[in-house]
């Protein structure tokens, strides 16, 4: 029996270590905290998740929450006037399949339970290179799932696939009850606001129940980078109220009885979106594969995070099952990313086209989509798939190409 050790208990850690051990693997999962710590700690990420990344999780039977958390629907996509009052653009279009969000909160400490009962072991502390080569002498694999720390620089930066050196938004979080729901049908709600950031709010499913998530994406130096000198819970709340009094008054309309879902429902900061190179070596030689955020950070924005981390996940358990009794090297483990890579590259370009002005073609897609229904449609989608943007979201000619199509029927 193959043992595989895994650094990191999150979306990707934890659903490789479940799909792992179901198929008859050793499996340790290392992460600093346990699930009752989570549960009680402060909110992680957005984690929308669409169809495909859903159904790797009914696939594992570990889709706890399919009828307890609200769906998302559909997306909403507005950029206000600016030239008065209103919207310059506004529509929606319907997903084909439900998404969802679960807080991890929520989702990872249920999920650790079943690592335990399926008969995976956990261990609780914090990784560091010493533990790293004590796992690289026992496990025929180690897997990290986790960037923070020292183990994170073991992975080197990838240039070529990293275009920004610095964060490109300044980020925030925050958890609330109250909301009023949007009157069609529940959406992430998208607003595109230029020179200042972007705003989007979607229903998910937190320790307390049904939730709305607000995030806030900032750009650097601007009005919306404004988190610095908040300090409390409650300021918290009122500078996310502020803001979309400011820039968007039709998500403040929404927002007059809201409060926070409890104190940890917040979250503030800012990182560089970076591909790494996804084999790092330890000091003694020994090589460990990276995994996840690990290895493929991507900025909210276009909310793939945890859709790439569960894809990522599936590519690897595949890979390692397919491996059987070979040896989990260097060009193994490169492979086994490169597979991966073919699909995450569409991510991550469309994702870093986002945190860009947008070219002149771009808009045209995007205002377009407000009376082209099938455009509206399309772009809604390619949320749940990415790959289905190129090229004609990415290439000036493939797009007037396209639009004089869609226009002709």
């Amino acid at each position: 029996m193959k043992r595989i050790s895994i650094v990191g208990g999150g979306q990707s850690g934890l659903q490789l270590g479940i799909g792992l051990v179901q198929k008859g693997f050793d499996v340790k999962i290392i992460q600093d905290r346990t699930g009752p710590e989570l549960a009680a700690g402060r909110v992680m990420s957005s984690q929308c998740q669409f169809d495909a990344a859903l159904q790797l999780e009914r696939d594992l039977g570990i889709n706890f929450w399919e009828d307890a958390c609200p769906p998302v629907e559909g997306i909403s996509f507005s950029v206000p006037n600016p030239e008065g009052p209103g919207k310059a653009v506004d529509w929606s279009a319907r997903l084909d399949r439900k998404a969802q969000s679960i807080d991890q909160r929520v989702k990872m400490p249920r999920w650790i339970e079943e690592f335990e009962r399926l008969g995976g072991k956990m261990e609780i502390a914090t990784a560091d290179i010493a533990m790293l080569e004590r796992e690289a002498k026992a496990a025929d694999l180690v897997i990290v799932a986790s960037g923070k720390g020292e183990i994170g620089k073991l992975f080197e930066r990838d240039a070529g696939r990293s275009p920004f050196a610095a964060p490109q938004r300044a980020l925030a979080l925050t958890y609330v009850h109250g909301m009023t729901p949007r009157p069609e049908h529940s959406a992430v709600n998208f607003n595109l606001i230029p020179g200042v950031g972007e705003y989007f709010v979607f229903p998910a499913l937190t320790t307390s129940g049904p939730c709305e998530i607000m995030v806030f994406e900032g750009i650097p130096e601007g009005p919306m980078d404004c988190w610095k000198d908040v300090s409390t819970p409650a300021e918290h709340l009122a500078r996310s109220k502020q803001i979309l009094e400011k820039f968007v008054p039709w998500e403040a309309e929404r927002c007059t009885n809201i409060e926070l879902t409890d104190g940890n429902g917040i979250l503030a900061g800012r990182f560089p979106p970076t591909v790494r190179k996804p084999v790092g070596t330890l000091p003694s030689g020994a090589k460990i594969l990276g995994l996840g955020d690990a290895v493929c950070l991507n900025d909210p924005i276009t909310g793939q995070g945890a859709n790439n981390a569960a894809k990522a996940a599936a590519v690897y358990l595949d890979a390692i099952v397919a491996h059987g009794d070979g040896a989990f090297d260097e060009t193994w483990m490169r492979a086994t990313f490169e597979t991966f890579w073919t699909y995450a590259q569409w991510v991550v370009r469309w994702t870093n086209m986002m945190l860009l002005p947008p070219p002149p073609f771009v808009l045209e897609l995007m205002g377009s989509a407000q009376v082209l229904p099938e455009l509206a449609h399309r772009i809604a989608n390619g949320f749940d798939d990415p790959r289905d943007f190129f090229p004609w979201f990415a290439d000036p000619d493939a797009a007037g190409s396209y639009l004089t199509s869609l226009k002709a029927a």
